[in-house]
């Protein structure tokens, strides 16, 4: 039913998903217009990560500042934070279709702003449009289709050159906007609404004729004990929240709900795709186009990762996937750490021959100064702000530490050099950026999408809306403090020292999750709310009569 939960695990794998879809291709075009959302949230974040390296050229106020850098980053997650509380409302004021046609509007109004924008100021104005636009599409979205969609395939469905990348970003907003106008609301919402026929009207258009009349009484079942409840507790969005919290079932969902989201953002995984070009800088590739080439194979690695969560979400569970996926996070990012580490450790030396050859006022001024100057590396060169400018043979021989100014800059490349201002040339670059890739693999089909499935499954129904609101809220306002202080953590620690700290975190995360975290697949809403209420454990934790127990409901 479309308030239900999902069906046994056989009928809900990948292969059910494409034979509905296939006999029913009205429930893809659902899935795909609304789920152009999230392409939104992933095209801006792959794109600013590039047009970050080009901004930096054309404004060197931005080069030389990191809190602007991460500004202009992280500026569309204070929007998103925002624009998913916002979100919730107009969801229940107006509608989930008229919130999403209105977060396509605000997203492209902003996509417009950055492309024309002659400051960046401009530019951090346009990615709080964007990101209010983010944050009202990232929480509608899962839910709009999780509801107009039939519930056996539910988790399959769920989960100057700056200038051009960045106003192009309102394209997808625009394909949404024009797809969502030709679609009807949520039958959930109309229904909710007294809008029967039309609810009917829908479900006969997703469901066979044989099947219309039981999920519109189940329908009719949800939606009176929902309202039920809600005269008992209020209908506003704040009565609603203080009722989440006072009672016991949500507030043990919202104990996972947000523990799964928080968990997804300090993974560090924004750090990669907001600043993907750039760690590859760190990891010795100074070049603006490979830095970029290089990050969008990252960035094709993280979407092929959706498709794979899709195949297996609902054959193989939610929670299962997730602590797979972080258990495959905290290795890589270790030998991340590691390969960073030994990165910077054998960074090429300073020569004092190669710095004087470019003159006494290209020189670094710290190392003009410095009493231990024949023991800098370039990894001290690029600590005191500085550039280096590689050795005309070979990168990895000592080289120049330069003053990093636009015209010394180009006084290196003009003698067919390369500049290296993010990170030093090393033997270990490739295999940081395998790794990297290899990180995002472990990422993307459990922690990428599970968090949201699970958010769209582990409240009861009258609390679904405020419940998913706040773990929203709660994903977003991480997201803005990892992306806010990544340039800043390495600044002070290093590359290596950050990606450690976030393995750290990754494994207190880990054991939130299997503790708080319980398994959604194949449970009906009144199921999940029942094993909340009882209390969850793992089941290394559970005693033996719960574990019999299990074992007789699964035979």
């Amino acid at each position: 039913m479309v308030e239900g939960g999902v069906a046994t695990a056989d009928r809900t794998e990948f292969t059910e998903c494409w034979r509905t879809v296939w006999k029913t291709p009205y429930i893809m075009r659902l899935a795909l217009s609304a789920g152009i959302g999230g392409l939104l949230f992933g095209y801006d974040t792959g794109v600013i990560s590039g047009a970050l390296l080009y901004i930096r050229e054309d404004f060197e106020e931005v080069d030389r500042k990191t809190w602007l850098q991460e500004t202009i980053v992280s500026m569309a997650v204070a929007g998103a934070i925002f624009g998913a509380a916002f979100g919730g409302y107009i969801n229940d004021r107006w509608g989930r279709r008229v919130a999403i046609l209105g977060a396509d509007l605000v997203f492209f109004f902003g996509a417009v702003v950055m492309a024309v924008a002659p400051k960046p100021w401009v530019i951090v104005i346009g990615r709080i449009f964007v990101g209010l636009g983010v944050g009202m599409a990232s929480m509608t979205a899962p839910l709009y289709i999780s509801e107009a969609s039939p519930a056996r395939i539910r988790g399959a469905l769920v989960p100057g050159t700056w200038r051009w990348m960045l106003g192009v970003a309102g394209v997808p907003a625009v394909v949404q906007f024009v797809l969502m106008l030709s679609l009807p609301e949520s039958p959930r919402w109309l229904y909710r609404k007294n809008r029967v026929d039309e609810a009917r009207a829908i479900l006969e258009r997703i469901y066979p004729a044989h099947e219309v009349e039981n999920e519109l009484n189940a329908l009719k079942f949800s939606v009176e004990a929902e309202k039920a409840d809600e005269a008992a507790i209020g209908e506003g969005m704040i009565a609603k929240v203080k009722g989440a919290f006072k009672n016991k079932v949500v507030r043990r969902g919202l104990y996972a709900g947000i523990t799964v989201q928080v968990a997804q953002q300090f993974v560090g995984i924004n750090t990669v795709m907001y600043y993907a070009p750039t760690i590859v800088q760190f990891a010795g590739f100074a070049s603006n186009s490979v830095a970029l080439t290089l990050s969008l194979i990252t960035s094709g690695l993280n979407a092929i990762g959706s498709i794979v969560s899709m195949c297996f979400v609902d054959r193989y569970g939610r929670r299962r996937l997730m602590i797979i996926s972080m258990i495959g996070i905290i290795f890589f990012l270790v030998i991340l750490s590691v390969v960073f580490i030994e990165a910077s450790n054998h960074a090429p030396k300073v020569s004092g021959i190669e710095t004087t050859h470019f003159g006494t006022n290209s020189t670094c001024p710290h190392y003009l100064t410095a009493s231990d100057a024949s023991r800098w590396s370039c990894m001290t060169c690029l600590k005191a702000h500085c550039g280096f400018c590689a050795n005309a043979d070979s990168e990895i021989h000592p080289g120049a530490c330069l003053d990093s100014t636009k015209a010394i800059r180009g006084d290196c490349r003009a003698e067919k050099r390369v500049f290296f201002e993010k990170g030093c040339p090393s033997k270990f670059g490739f295999l940081a950026v395998v790794l990297l890739g290899l990180y995002i693999i472990s990422y993307s089909p459990g922690m990428g999408t599970v968090p949201w499935i699970v958010n769209s499954e582990i409240y009861p129904l009258r609390y679904r809306g405020v419940g998913g609101g706040i773990a929203a809220v709660s994903n977003w306002c991480s997201n803005l403090i990892v992306s806010e202080s990544y340039l800043s953590l390495t600044e002070a620690l290093g590359a290596g020292g950050t990606f450690f700290l976030f393995a750290g975190i990754s494994t207190i995360s880990l054991t939130f999750i299997y503790f708080l975290v319980p398994e959604t697949k194949g449970l009906q809403f009144e199921e999940v709310e029942k094993l909340l209420e009882d209390g969850y454990k793992p089941r290394l934790f559970r005693g033996k009569k719960e574990k019999s127990k299990d074992q007789v409901e699964s035979a």
